[in-house]
């Protein structure tokens, strides 16, 4: 009868202990975070590398058809500015817009090459600043160019930093141009096209020296011009 009870009392706890198996949660969790942070690193040593090497990734293979149908999109008419001088262009913020919508934020990034650079103008106090600087895109190398911007130290409005950022800027779209956004821009025929249908001459007078040349502005603005230029 003894033996009988041990025997049930065993079976009992057998059964117990292969119903109710305590679940490693802690230990789960921490497997999982152990794979997340070592994928990070991974993500991270790949950025690393392209960091180190210049060149990362150069024509090793296209972007995806969805990225490219992006970066080829055609220009929207109400995009596109004209300077004085009749250079038409795409303002920058167009293009970092553009490398969002293709890429996403964080997707890529303009990493410069050495320091900014300053060159004193001959004949007046303009000075021209200048850096080199690189994109990268999903991790691959894509384009390098020089970005430059003219300032005038003695004028108001315009400080240093503000020039290296016009010349960020200046170089980000050059370099977009080996991805083919806004290559319109570069076409004769688009230029000319759009200048006819969106863009007027006007008659303006320099109010220092009193010099008379016509203009270009959009046909939808104000005759509106940079100083010292004013219509006439």
């Amino acid at each position: 009868m003894f033996w009988r009870g041990v025997t049930f009392v065993c079976e009992r706890a057998f059964l117990f202990s292969s119903r109710v198996q305590p679940k490693p949660t802690h230990l789960r969790l921490l497997s999982e975070a152990t794979a997340k942070q070592s994928q990070s690193t991974s993500n991270y040593d790949q950025h690393t590398e392209s960091v180190t090497d210049p060149f990362k990734g150069i024509a090793a293979e296209p972007f995806s058809r969805e990225i490219i149908q992006v970066l080829e999109s055609s220009l929207k008419t109400d995009d596109i500015e004209i300077k004085p001088d009749g250079l038409i262009y795409l303002p920058e913020i167009k293009y970092r817009r553009v490398l969002n919508a293709a890429f996403g934020p964080g997707g890529w990034a303009l990493m410069p090459r050495g320091e900014s650079l300053q060159f004193q103008g001959e004949g007046d106090a303009g000075h021209l600043v200048t850096r080199e600087y690189a994109l990268f895109c999903h991790g691959r190398f894509v384009s390098q160019a020089t970005g430059e911007h003219n300032y005038y130290p003695t004028r108001g409005g315009m400080t240093f930093g503000k020039a290296c950022e016009s010349a960020k800027s200046n170089a980000l779209m050059r370099c977009c141009k080996d991805l083919g956004i806004a290559s319109d821009l570069w076409d004769p025929q688009f230029v000319a096209k759009w200048k006819a249908a969106n863009a007027a001459e006007v008659w303006c007078e320099n109010v220092r020296t009193k010099e008379r040349r016509k203009l270009w502005r959009r046909k939808d603005s104000d005759d509106v011009f940079p100083y010292p230029w004013k219509s006439v």
